[in-house]
């Protein structure tokens, strides 16, 4: 491996251009191990970022580009600081994104009960619709194997695409959520909750896909509005008093166990404690108190059912009711009615779909007279899984629970410490946070009834008529992770034993995705298995993230954290905006709104779209415009020329050149401003008003000052070595200024005539530049020249003549004070202005003013 940091000049092309360098440069920093993180250093000197792996299921697009750009530049930055920047790369390859994309691809679903069948071959994709709307069971083996080949391609697009974008990623860090390692951490992890309590079991009421037929997370959740119907039943009261109930959920009629008001509604305080019967089905339910009751909604008593939504099991918990539940897995009725409802009207809705009960019972309520009125059309919002396409329901099952403040008063309160210890970029993102903690209703669900992700690590006793203890659940050592219950048997048993009276059976779940993304810091960094490393690199620096995420990755990194190592993972966390489409939409795959990388990344380079990604600032939306793109472009071309012709005057070899002239001096003082300022932006994680000061100097120094100091510098003499010191000094410091931002054109540039690779070399400093200054500078001199250049040139503009163009007569009026600092450089300004002479004339004047004659 070369070191980069001694590599050798490779000198100016005689045609320089920026075709194909991405391809030569991508090659050259992997060959040479430019972005290798150094494991020596100690942890003060690393520099440990938490990367967000993308969820590799379809094609990137310009979302990821512009936030994976904003990561990249911070790594540059502070690799030029001094600090060896641990910067991985995952890929997010577990759970139903990936199992989705392999049922459309190959026209298959996965089926447990059958079995591992070796010779099966998948077939040739793509597939036609009509596999995929009748895809081919599979076993489970077969299956995620099928997962794992899918996903190992696209991971290989990804990252070729991420190559070519630039990112300064070591690549021997590269981890997938599915692979052993994480697999492993992930399992250990569960099993030291579990250990401490802070893992558990439970047979409760909990929100479910029925399309993909699994338990949903609260964190999961979205609201849609949705077309729905408000219904008036009749129940009835102890005295035959008519009670009207307002439901948009007639089908849960059979599940009602209770009525609920206001406890200060005086309309229904005399129904508080009795019993009222349901239309229909004719149960007696009671009538109880809530102050979750809204006295404004409906008729203001409202139907508690188990469970129409998150509301009915709050009060169903805190209410101690009964359970009566209608619904299952599938998504129909339950073919048997739940006890103490009579089977004869239940006999109308058994099997059928959740609209098809609905229907159902609106003809069984419109035939007993009990529906009052007709239906009242609504929209309103309907929770949703958020990848699924079918409202939610709520139905009771066995599922595993993380403790994270949702029941817990004091864990929450601790959860809401860590947020304010973390520094937020922008800092308003921190309310996000504290408001997701603030409003859990209950602890994390964390299996899910899925196939291709971390199996949860426990088996189960069979009692001797078969029956599993969840009581008790058998755990592995630590030593035999990653496990897989469902292929392999617990310690102390046999596969034979599997399924058997007094044997044993696995857990059939898998982990929610994001109860082993929450762990991304401990998998790169060797928790448990690299005590050294992980001591270098955790707790990290950065967590760089979307918004979105705040209450899934963000929050559950940090509940992982806290429990296990009793600190936050990072001490900053930099929330990245949204790209919006033309309609100024947030640009997502759902919306179908996505523009992919690859044809601009070709078009127009990899340092353009990295420029258009870096005027974006952290948290702020971006609308993707192919003409910024055009103007990084244009930046990337102008650097490569301005250098080119910099160099060509010999600016290489003055490089240590003192710098003793006005203007060459005052360039180099405004400069140190620039760096002072864009350094100040780097560290405040502000790449966009970084870019922004650097950009505007860099387009002055080109066309003014080197227009101003060019004839100048093809001279001879201490004035010429002036002013090629001082384009050395400018090139080599804004060469580096960029180099985070536009990282192939500088390190083009860069090679031509420096040692090394630019983003090996040290970030400038205000000394540096100062030091190059023998005497002092004055910026304000600078920008004099340039404003009398500019005047000269809009004098030839108005009368259409060329820049070229002689002036016979200049005069330069204005304050005595600025006439004189005019006279430090009336040389530089006569020969760039071609000016034949050039009087200098106080004036009342407030500013300078010249006017040329022709």
């Amino acid at each position: 491996m070369t070191d980069p940091t001694t590599a050798q000049r490779t000198g100016r092309p005689e045609r320089p251009t920026l075709d194909g360098i991405e391809e030569t440069w991508s090659r050259r920093w992997q060959s040479d191990g430019t972005y290798a993180f150094d494991r020596t250093r100690d942890r003060s000197d690393v520099y440990a970022i938490d990367t967000p792996p993308p969820t590799v299921s379809g094609e990137l697009h310009m979302g990821h580009v512009f936030s994976y750009t904003h990561t990249d530049i911070v790594a540059r930055f502070q690799r030029m600081r001094g600090r060896t920047v641990f910067y991985p790369m995952g890929w997010d390859d577990n759970g139903l994104p990936t199992e989705r994309r392999v049922q459309n691809v190959y026209g298959v679903r996965c089926d447990p009960s059958l079995p591992y069948d070796p010779a099966w071959t998948p077939p040739a994709t793509p597939v036609d619709e009509a596999a995929r709307k009748n895809p081919t069971p599979i076993s489970r083996r077969n299956f995620v194997a099928l997962c794992e080949t899918l996903t190992a391609a696209d991971e290989q697009v990804f990252e070729a695409l991420w190559r070519r974008l630039g990112l300064s990623v070591d690549w021997s860090l590269t981890y997938t959520t599915i692979g052993a390692t994480a697999r492993a951490t992930s399992q250990r992890a569960f099993l030291r909750n579990l250990a401490r309590g802070e893992a558990y079991q439970a047979e409760a009421p909990t929100l479910w896909d029925v399309g993909f037929a699994t338990a949903v997370a609260q964190a999961e959740l979205e609201d849609r509005e949705r077309p729905g119907a408000y219904h008036r039943l009749r129940f009835t009261g102890p005295d035959g008093r008519a009670v009207p109930i307002d439901t948009t959920r007639p089908e849960l009629l059979p599940a009602c166990v209770a009525l609920v008001c206001h406890p200060d509604d005086e309309r229904y305080a005399d129904l508080v404690g009795a019993l009222v019967r349901t239309p229909v089905f004719g149960v007696e339910v009671p009538v109880r108190a809530h102050p979750l009751a809204d006295p404004a909604k409906g008729t203001g008593i409202a139907m508690v059912c188990t469970f129409g939504d998150l509301t009915d099991v709050t009060w169903w918990r805190e209410l101690d009711l009964d359970t009566r539940v209608v619904v299952g897995r599938d998504g129909r009725l339950l073919p048997e009615p739940p006890a103490g409802l009579p089977a004869g009207p239940y006999a109308a809705l058994a099997g059928q779909t959740v609209n098809g009960a609905r229907r159902a019972v609106v003809g069984l309520l419109a035939d007993a007279g009990d529906l009052v009125g007709e239906p009242r059309p609504i929209n309103h919002p309907v929770k949703f899984y958020e990848r699924g396409d079918r409202p939610l329901e709520i139905v009771s099952t066995r599922q595993w629970y993380l403790r994270n403040g949702g029941r817990d008063a004091d864990l929450r309160a601790a959860l809401l410490a860590r947020g304010a210890e973390l520094t937020w970029v922008p800092a308003h993102m921190r309310h996000r946070y504290e408001h997701w903690v603030g409003g859990l209703t209950g602890d994390w669900l964390v299996s899910r009834q899925r196939f291709f992700g971390v199996p949860v690590p426990v088996w189960y006793r069979l009692d001797d008529a078969g029956e599993p203890d969840h009581s008790q659940p058998l755990t592995p050592p630590e030593v035999m992770l990653p496990v897989d219950p469902s292929s392999e048997p617990p310690p102390g048993y046999d596969e034979a034993q599997r399924g058997r009276p007094g044997g044993f059976v696995g857990d059939p779940d898998v982990l929610d995705t994001w109860a082993t993304s929450s762990l991304t810091p401990q998998i790169v960094g060797g928790w448990e298995t690299d005590p050294d490393l992980f001591a270098r690199v955790f707790p990290m620096d950065l967590r760089p993230q979307g918004q979105e995420i705040i209450r899934t990755w963000l929050f559950a990194t940090v509940v992982r954290a806290h429990l296990e190592h009793g600190v936050l993972p990072w001490r900053d966390a930099v929330l990245s905006g949204w790209i919006l489409d033309p309609d100024r939409k947030k640009m997502a795959k759902s919306k179908g709104n996505v523009v992919t990388p690859l044809a601009l990344l070709e078009q127009y380079g990899s340092d353009a779209v990295r420029y258009w990604a870096a005027n974006g600032r952290p948290g702020m939306d971006l609308a993707f415009d192919p003409a910024q793109i055009k103007v990084g472009r244009r930046l990337a071309t102008k650097l490569l020329n301005a250098s080119t012709f910099a160099l060509g005057l010999g600016a290489a070899d003055a490089l240590r050149a003192p710098v003793t002239e006005p203007l060459d001096t005052a360039l180099l003082a405004e400069l140190s401003t620039v760096v002072a300022a864009a350094t100040a932006a780097l560290d405040g994680y502000d790449h966009t008003a970084a870019v922004q000061v650097v950009e505007s100097f860099f387009w002055r120094f080109c066309d003014d000052y080197i227009e101003l100091v060019k004839d100048r510098a093809y001279g001879t003499g201490p004035g010429a070595d002036s002013a090629r010191a001082a384009l050395a000094t400018a090139l080599s410091v804004l060469l580096r200024l960029f180099a985070p931002t536009l990282p192939y054109v500088t390190e083009e540039v860069w090679s031509w005539w420096r040692y090394g690779s630019v983003h090996r070399a040290p970030w400038p400093t205000t000394y540096e530049v100062d030091r190059a200054i023998r005497g002092t500078g004055d910026p304000a001199l600078f920008r004099l020249a340039a404003d009398a250049l500019t005047q000269v040139r809009r004098a030839k503009s108005e009368r259409k003549l060329s820049m070229r163009a002689e002036v016979p007569l200049a005069e330069a009026l204005g304050p005595a004070a600025l006439l004189d600092q005019l006279t430090l450089v009336v040389d530089d300004l006569r020969a760039a202005g071609r000016i034949g002479r050039l009087d200098l004339l106080p004036d009342r004047t407030p500013e300078l003013v010249v006017a040329c004659a022709f």
